[in-house]
């Protein structure tokens, strides 16, 4: 590792894992780790999160876990408050928590619908809520929100609450970086493709309408250019690059980590 993050403080939502194996959460959070970054480790399952937490450390890494819900301003804001506590400053905020339910008018609720807008795109706003100030004072950031394919193209698969509050996501994150350039904080989005990571097997395969964790797998063959799906790690080392110097002319943009899925025209 070349220590990229070096003296950074980084805060990762999401960064436990919906099973065993590397999520996109756990693998970004471990990364920013093995760079040189302190990281708060934010998850509403504790275990998860102490588990990528254990890895942190047996690796010499520094970390520290929250337990919280991100749809709750004030629990973001307490987490928010002990990171500057613990770690003095707050570098970076990764967004990564998100979940589809499927279905489109007919079949979901006014509810779920509202329930994907508040997990998909309310704990967004409300992590940059809490630590927007702290970059501005300290003249400097990287916020980095984790979008989904599903927000700019339709796949074959109705999930219309998942797939506008993706969308949202994009330009929400877009119109922060023209508000917040001047001040020196950099916002961008990771638009992941079809990933090979434990919320496929624990939560995608098990949807209504979708199909068995196989076929998933051999679905990619046929539909990426790559031939396969991605796995956590290309999720990862997106949001390292967004998040060190290497990415400092970046802002306002999106990376597509999908093997080119969205360039095929079917």
């Amino acid at each position: 590792m070349t220590k990229r993050l070096e003296g950074k403080v980084a805060i990762v939502s999401g960064a436990g894992s919906v099973g065993p194996g590397w999520g996109n959460g756990r693998a970004t959070a471990v990364l920013f780790a093995r760079e040189g970054a302190r990281v708060m480790l934010v998850d509403f399952d504790r275990a998860a999160a102490e588990a990528t937490a254990a890895t942190i450390r047996l690796e010499q890494g520094i970390c520290e876990v929250a337990e919280l819900d991100v749809t709750d301003f004030g629990a973001v804001s307490a987490m928010v408050e002990q990171c500057q506590e613990v770690f003095g400053r707050v570098d970076i905020l990764h967004n990564n928590v998100g979940g589809s339910l499927p279905g489109g008018p007919e079949e979901m609720t006014v509810e779920e619908f509202r329930l994907q807008l508040d997990l998909n795109l309310t704990s967004a706003f409300i992590g940059c809520k809490a630590v927007l100030p702290v970059m501005k004072q300290q003249g400097a950031g990287v916020i980095t929100n984790v979008g989904s394919v599903g927000g700019l193209r339709h796949l074959g698969h109705d999930h219309v609450g998942y797939s506008a509050a993706k969308a949202g996501l994009v330009q929400f994150t877009r119109q922060l970086a023209v508000r917040y350039g001047p001040l020196g904080i950099r916002c961008n989005t990771i638009i992941p493709g079809l990933i090979d990571a434990p919320l496929l097997e624990h939560r995608v395969a098990k949807q209504e309408g979708r199909h068995n964790l196989a076929a998933l797998r051999t679905e990619a063959k046929v539909r990426v250019p790559l031939g396969r799906r991605g796995d956590a790690w290309d999720i990862a080392y997106a949001a390292v690059f967004l998040a060190s110097d290497e990415a400092k002319y970046l802002t306002g943009t999106e990376i597509l980590v999908d093997g080119g899925l969205l360039a095929r025209s079917a």
